[in-house]
This record gives C-alpha cells, sequence and structure tokens, in this order.
C-alpha cells in the first residue's frame, strides 16, 4: 500500500510556489501545493485534461475561465479541459491544496 502523511511534506520556499508529488501513475498526478502570501500559479489551461484544487488550509483566490472565486479550507474546486485556471494567495496566512490532474499531461 502506499500510504503518505501530507502535513509531514508540506514545505514553502520563498523564491516560489512548492509543488510536491505525491503519487504519479501514467494516468494521472497527486501533488500538494505550497503557497506562502503573494505566490501564485499563473493562468494557463490544458487542451485534454481536468484538475481540481482542494484548500486546506487558507485561502486562495481562484481564477477559472472567466470568474474569480475566493476559496477556504474544505472548499474544492475543478478547472475542466481546456479552460484558463490559476490560483493565487492574496492573504496574510500559508495556503496548501491538494491537486489532481487527469488523464495526466502526455498520457496516451
Amino acid at each position: 500500500m502506499e500510504h503518505k502523511n501530507l502535513w509531514q511534506l508540506v514545505a514553502f520556499k520563498t523564491e516560489k510556489m512548492q509543488k510536491i508529488p505525491l503519487f504519479d501513475t501514467d494516468k494521472m498526478f497527486f501533488d500538494l501545493y505550497c503557497l506562502l502570501p503573494g505566490q501564485f500559479q499563473k493562468v494557463h489551461a490544458h487542451a485534454n485534461e481536468d484538475k481540481v484544487y482542494v484548500v486546506l488550509e487558507g485561502e486562495g483566490v481562484f481564477d477559472i475561465g472567466d470568474e474569480q472565486k475566493n476559496l477556504s479550507s474544505g472548499e474544492t474546486v475543478i478547472a475542466r479541459a481546456g479552460v484558463p485556471h490559476g490560483v493565487r494567495n492574496a492573504s496574510g496566512e500559508n495556503l496548501v491544496l491538494l491537486v489532481t490532474m487527469s488523464p495526466k499531461p502526455g498520457a496516451k
């Protein structure tokens, strides 16, 4: 059984948002994203993949398509294939997200 303790893996760096791989298969990935105040993931899109963000800790501003929404601990959002998306930490607290995408980019 593959098992990980999320809270032992949380890590931040002042240079940029941290992507911490949890599980990576040929069909999907499942990561922790750790953002200090002011850090962000630029708005981008994936032609064929859906991405789900789950807020574990903190509050993030999510841009999904032409909508923007603040989400906090316990909330989740999906960016469907082809829809521009990104997140930023505009709060004064750390932001920790679970992020999964399927199919994995480049998967056949």
